[in-house]
């Protein structure tokens, strides 16, 4: 894997990394990619909340907004705002939208998709992934107030004949302030890789989330991102990626 790039945590004892440590490669890069080792959001993903809340992928629809006609990727949407020092709230469900320029595949009209389940929206989960990127991208804007947060929940399927396509736009930005990717689940899948590039195209940094809790944090005003296809490993045999996208607006 070529210019591998991530977040080093070996000089942090499992379960001591924090949010102050992804200050430095975000102003730095752009950008941080950070193992689930690390221990930065201090999630067990044996644990009860962390299996409630990755089960909520299973019950995901398929989209139909996609231009390429593809139907291997499932999704989930909702929109909340946070104000500093207030518990995030969710706002009624609205049309996702992105314009032609960043999303030159499916942007320029306004995309319904299937609300987040409540069980996922309210998930203690979720408010820990919220809370943790508030702070970390609070930080490095030195920006305090009121955000809106988009939680876009992804399966990919993919098959031997029909590879899935993460991000079929291909690298992009989404036109947004921050991007926060966290790893649910791959299941019987190859590839994958997370890339970020600058605006010329050029390979910054790539690396596959591979465990649950996996991160990518995303500067979105300075680099681009994208994701190459995934395949699966037994052809024979169902085959996904779960990911869950968060993305900041300061407003």
């Amino acid at each position: 894997m070529r210019a591998l790039q991530r977040s080093r945590c070996f000089a942090y004892r499992a379960g001591m990394m924090h949010s102050t440590d992804l200050q430095q490669p975000i102003l730095q890069s752009g950008y941080a990619l950070v193992p689930a080792q690390c221990g930065l959001l201090a999630v067990d993903p044996q644990s009860t909340e962390w299996r409630a809340f990755a089960a909520t992928w299973s019950d995901l629809v398929v989209d139909h907004h996609m231009a390429d006609h593809g139907r291997y990727r499932r999704r989930r949407h909702a929109v909340f705002t946070i104000r500093t020092g207030t518990n995030p709230q969710r706002e009624p469900d609205q049309a996702h939208f992105q314009t032609l320029q960043y999303n030159p595949l499916n942007g320029g009209i306004e995309r319904w998709f299937a609300p987040a389940s409540t069980a996922a929206a309210q998930s203690p989960i979720l408010r820990a992934l919220l809370d943790m990127g508030t702070r970390v991208f609070e930080a490095i804007s030195n920006r305090s107030g009121f955000w809106r947060v988009e939680m876009h929940q992804f399966r990919i399927e993919a098959q031997l004949d029909k590879p899935g396509l993460p991000t079929p736009e291909g690298a992009h930005r989404d036109g947004v302030d921050f991007v926060l990717v966290v790893m649910i689940q791959r299941h019987n899948i190859r590839e994958g890789a997370t890339q970020i590039l600058d605006a010329s195209g050029r390979l910054l940094g790539e690396f596959t989330l591979n465990l649950p809790l996996d991160t990518a944090w995303v500067d979105d005003h300075r680099v681009w991102h994208g994701v190459t296809p995934v395949e699966p490993e037994d052809p024979t045999q169902p085959a996904w990626r779960d990911v869950l996208v968060l993305t900041w607006v300061a407003q």
